[in-house]
């Protein structure tokens, strides 16, 4: 089984900054790509960031030029900066990975993020 959890959450003021860690523990010899993708109250899930095993990098264009995604496979850990924060921003982030082989996505508890002043 694989397992995600995530951290790093928290309140932050307009063009602030925070750091999201996902955290992968358990069968992680085949991810093919992690992301990070967020719910704002009474929205749908939007996807944010991605990263591959291959190393590709891509953002939606609302965080593009602010976050920036990144991979530690010393520590099994995927990371999520965001800089010069909104209250647009402000949403549960969740982290998600899929493996090779099967269609399965496997998703953390989530992290709130809040950006206010």
């Amino acid at each position: 089984q694989v397992q995600l959890v995530e951290s790093g959450g928290g309140l932050v003021q307009p063009g602030g900054s925070l750091r999201l860690s996902c955290e992968v523990s358990g069968s992680i010899l085949s991810i093919r790509a992690v992301a990070w993708y967020r719910q704002a109250p009474g929205k749908q899930r939007d996807w944010v960031a991605s990263i591959t095993s291959g190393g590709s990098i891509i953002y939606a264009d609302s965080v593009k030029g602010r976050f920036t995604i990144s991979r530690d496979n010393a520590k099994n850990a995927v990371y999520l900066q965001m800089n010069s924060l909104n209250p647009e921003d402000t949403a549960v982030y969740y982290c998600s990975l899929v493996l090779f082989g099967t269609p399965k996505t496997y998703w953390g508890q989530g992290t709130q993020v809040t950006v206010s002043s």
